[in-house]
Parts: C-alpha cells; sequence; structure tokens
C-alpha cells in the first residue's frame, strides 16, 4: 500500500506526467457467434480491417466510418453485455436513415426532457434546436450489445484540442452547412453581403469544434 503512494507521489513530479497522448482506439464486444457478428457489423458499412486465423483462435475488426476507435470481437464476458456504446454523427436523422436503409433496426429519435445530459426522461423527436449532445436513437447487434447514436454539432469547450480536423467528407460537408446557416443570418443582421465570408467561415467552424464562443 504504501509502495503505491510513494509511486503516485513520484509520478505526479515527473515533469512528462500528463504529456503522453492516450489514445483510445480499440473496444472490444463480447459476442457469440463471430461470424454473425461479423456479416452484422459488415451490413453497417463498416470497415472490416482484420480477420485473422490461427488454429482455433480467431480475430476480427471493423471500424465504424470516420472513426479512429475500432472493434474487435471477443469470447470472454458475457455475450451482448456491451451497453452504452456511443457514436457520435453529425446528422442524426441521416445517419438514422442510413442504418434503416441497410435493414438495422433503430429506434425513434429522442432527446431528453432536462437535456443535453440523460435526465428528465425521454421526450420523443430531435432536441429543441438541434441541441448539441441533445438528440439520440438506439440500435443492438444480434447478441444485445447496445448502440447509442448521439448527434453532435458543437463540443463543450475543451473537448477538442490542437487543429481542427473532421473525420469525413461528410461531416466537414455537415459543418459547412451550418457555417452557411450561421452566416447568412450573421448577414441578416448586418444588413448587408460579407464579402470576407471564407475567414468568418473559418472563425465560425474553428469555434463551433472546439467549443468556443461562436461568431454573430
Amino acid at each position: 500500500m504504501s509502495t503505491t503512494a510513494i509511486r503516485s507521489k513520484d509520478a505526479t513530479a515527473d515533469p512528462r506526467v500528463g504529456q503522453v497522448d492516450m489514445k483510445l482506439e480499440v473496444v472490444t464486444i463480447p459476442v457469440s457467434d463471430l461470424d454473425r457478428a461479423k456479416e452484422f457489423y459488415g451490413r453497417l458499412g463498416w470497415r472490416l480491417d482484420a480477420d485473422f486465423s490461427n488454429g482455433s483462435d480467431r480475430a476480427i475488426q471493423f471500424t465504424p466510418p470516420g472513426s479512429p476507435c475500432s472493434i474487435h470481437f471477443g469470447a470472454n464476458g458475457a455475450a451482448g453485455s456491451a451497453r452504452g456504446l456511443f457514436l457520435v454523427v453529425s446528422d442524426i436523422q441521416a445517419a438514422r436513415d442510413d442504418l434503416v436503409s441497410r435493414g438495422i433496426e433503430v429506434s425513434e429519435i429522442f432527446h431528453y426532457a432536462a437535456g443535453p445530459a440523460p435526465f428528465g426522461g425521454r421526450v420523443s423527436g430531435i432536441a429543441p434546436d438541434h441541441l448539441s449532445y441533445g438528440s439520440y436513437a438506439t440500435f443492438s447487434d444480434p447478441d444485445g450489445n447496445g448502440w447509442l447514436l448521439q448527434e453532435v454539432t458543437t463540443r463543450f469547450p475543451g473537448r477538442v484540442g490542437g487543429d481542427t480536423t473532421y473525420a469525413s467528407a461528410a461531416d466537414l460537408s455537415q459543418a459547412l452547412r451550418r457555417a452557411e446557416a450561421a452566416h447568412g443570418r450573421h448577414e441578416q443582421r448586418t444588413g448587408q453581403r460579407d464579402a470576407n465570408w471564407p475567414d468568418w467561415y473559418a472563425a465560425y467552424m474553428v469555434a463551433e469544434q472546439a467549443g468556443g464562443e461562436l461568431p454573430t
């Protein structure tokens, strides 16, 4: 016990602590049938990264579109016990429609009465004003592992650091559309055309992703 305390104290004094990136890249999902799981996640449109075998051992990896984190299928743990696996999307209606078109059973879109946090009970429909982090839809794989779509358009302050990046062309397109709509309101308020719109768009998109104050 004392050894642990000493190590903790030494680690706090180490100038390297807090400077090492730890990127979540793989999550293991417990399933009962590897081939059935492979078929299901392939039907979602996720990329099959690997399917390796060595005797009776087998490893399968999929990656959702635009995601830096992948999933493995594992035999350890109770199949279907994974819950609350978040898939962040920029347009929840489009994401839900895509899954339905692939034959996936998806819940109706809902939000929480005291959102964006899951407080106050579920309410049917998209969150008022498309509140970021506020709209959800759920689906499960054949084992019952539960996935949650969540619409995120503006990040909480400090949630994203470093350079502004977008995971896919679709995410960038949605960000440009939101900037366009906000810029249109900006021009209405000023009563004149803004010839410097590229800089305005850029400022809006950087602030939106970083969770900063949006230009008006």
